[in-house]
């Protein structure tokens, strides 16, 4: 069997990097290619870590420009869409350019030349909002012996968005682009709502668990989104480790995906 096609945008960035090296570990799995504005490693990104993707499978693109965009998907059967400005103090202007104006020409390249698949990298901040209310205000703020006692209804994909900010609102309207290519063009469009993942690959404090994510965690989970059936054309999964303080879901990405989180906010912070 030939190896997969898969494009990830934004390369150089902490969680597309990751994820870069775990698939080009695997080539007879994954024949991987990468797409950015520039060559090099994002700000977030750990300052040690090496890339070495070969000169023409590397394509400097900018995802506001649609034709260099489809030139870059030609051949690809999946594509990681990583590529977004993730700052939450982000200009509106860099915003519209990155995330709006990008992501749209993400899904319509894909569906112009003919690739299967697209990842989308949302984030768990479409649903910030639940933490303006108990019982998710308290894990937010480290209260859990209050939390404790609350009766605490796990936040799921089928809840309401609740962003907090413009940022997390571009990732409300690149869910919206996934819904409409799948079911208009049939496009498979799984959307990753992505919890905290930061380069000390650490919870900086309790409360954090209730968001933290890993980087083996969340490499494992866009992976497992890469291969799953053809048949999936649309699903949302949260992306978190298995915090015991987690206020999403994350049994629907165990069961549609075969996601098991390997860490813990909790086991991180005793060896810390």
């Amino acid at each position: 069997m030939a190896a997969k096609k898969v494009l990830i945008t934004g390369v150089y960035g902490l969680i597309a990097s990751s994820v870069y090296q775990r698939l080009q570990s695997q080539p007879g799995k994954y024949e991987v290619h990468g797409l950015a504005r520039r060559r090099r490693l994002s700000e977030r990104a750990p300052r040690t870590r090496q890339l070495q993707i070969p000169k023409d499978q590397f394509h400097l693109v900018d995802l506001s420009d649609l034709e260099a965009v489809e030139r870059a998907m030609t051949g690809m059967e999946v594509v990681v869409q990583m590529a977004a400005d993730p700052r939450p103090d982000a200009s509106w202007e860099s915003l519209l350019a990155s995330n709006i104006v990008g992501a749209r020409n993400v899904f319509e390249a894909a569906v112009r030349t003919g690739v299967k698949r697209v990842v989308y990298a949302s984030s768990i901040m479409v649903s910030w909002g639940y933490q303006l209310d108990e019982p998710y205000k308290s894990l937010a703020e480290g209260r859990f012996a209050e939390a404790a006692q609350a009766d605490i209804h796990t936040v799921t994909h089928e809840w309401p968005v609740r962003p907090t900010g413009l940022y997390p609102a571009t990732k409300v309207w690149g869910e919206a682009l996934a819904r409409y290519y799948a079911d208009v063009h049939g496009l498979s469009s799984l959307c990753l709502r992505i919890g905290w993942v930061n380069a000390e690959d650490h919870p900086q404090k309790p409360e954090s668990g209730a968001v933290w994510c890993s980087q083996r965690d969340v490499v494992q989970l866009i992976e497992r989104a890469v291969d799953a059936p053809e048949e999936l054309c649309f699903d949302i999964f949260y992306g978190v480790s298995n915090n015991q303080w987690r206020w999403v879901d994350i049994d629907h990405a165990r069961e549609v995906l075969g996601y098991i989180p390997q860490d813990s906010a909790e086991e991180k912070l005793k060896k810390k």
